[in-house]
């Protein structure tokens, strides 16, 4: 009897167990389910993050003196900018470019002895450099459509992850990713990547410095990058100093 009675319950016990775990892991999908919903209604609306980081980027007032250096290659540049108004002074040969940081879209124009002409060759480098004149045009942070996808940390910095689809066939760029600082809405890290998907620039805030109370870029290192192998082809730091 005591074992009719051990063989009988064992499988009812059984049953209980089976019952109670799939009831606890039925509440943890929900519970998830449940937060990633929460999660998604708290991000910031992509267009006014981006209108927030063109605000910042028109809002300083600089005068400093600044470089791109690339292995053993070394372009000094004057950096003035007046709100909205930037421009990049180089020498040998003499080339001023003039970027203009408006409400619905930016300017970028090369300044010479009888006014200024519009930039037409975009992608083409900067100086033999990483960087092209389409990266210096921020034409990006006026993309429609753009979507927060989620968070992440830069260099210690918890920032907002935008994607970015380019609304045309002209840039660069078929896409980017961004990461937004959520305190101050600086530019933390930009990934661009070609018409199949494929990454082929990285730019990425390195430090900052602070300058009679205000925290300015000190380094940003910009990666070329072969869209097949992945490998770095070329890396430029633009560096800005007191």
């Amino acid at each position: 009897m005591k074992n009719l009675l051990v063989h009988s319950i064992a499988p009812a016990r059984c049953e209980t167990k089976s019952a109670r775990r799939t009831k606890q892991a039925t509440l943890v999908a929900a519970l998830f389910l449940s937060l990633h919903a929460t999660w998604g209604q708290n991000f910031p609306d992509a267009d006014e993050l981006l209108a927030n980081a063109r605000l910042r980027q028109s809002q300083q007032q600089i005068d400093l003196q600044g470089q791109l250096r690339q292995e053993a290659k070394i372009v000094p540049f004057h950096l003035v900018q007046n709100g909205p108004i930037i421009r990049y002074i180089f020498n040998n040969p003499d080339e001023t470019l003039q970027l203009r940081i408006g409400d619905k879209d930016s300017r970028l124009v090369e300044i010479n002895r009888s006014g200024s002409e519009k930039i037409t060759r975009l992608n083409e480098a900067v100086r033999g450099t990483a960087i092209t004149y389409e990266d210096l045009a921020l034409k990006f942070l006026y993309w429609p459509n753009a979507r927060v996808t989620g968070s992440d940390f830069i260099r210690t910095r918890n920032c907002w992850k935008v994607q970015l689809q380019s609304p045309t066939r002209d840039p660069q760029y078929g896409s980017i990713l961004l990461w937004v600082d959520k305190d101050s809405g600086a530019l933390m890290r930009m990934e661009g990547y070609d018409s199949a998907g494929k990454l082929i620039k990285r730019f990425e805030v390195v430090s900052a410095q602070k300058i009679e109370e205000r925290w300015y870029l000190k380094q940003m290192r910009v990666e070329k990058i072969d869209p097949q192998s992945g490998r770095v082809m070329a890396r430029t730091y633009l560096e800005i100093k007191r």
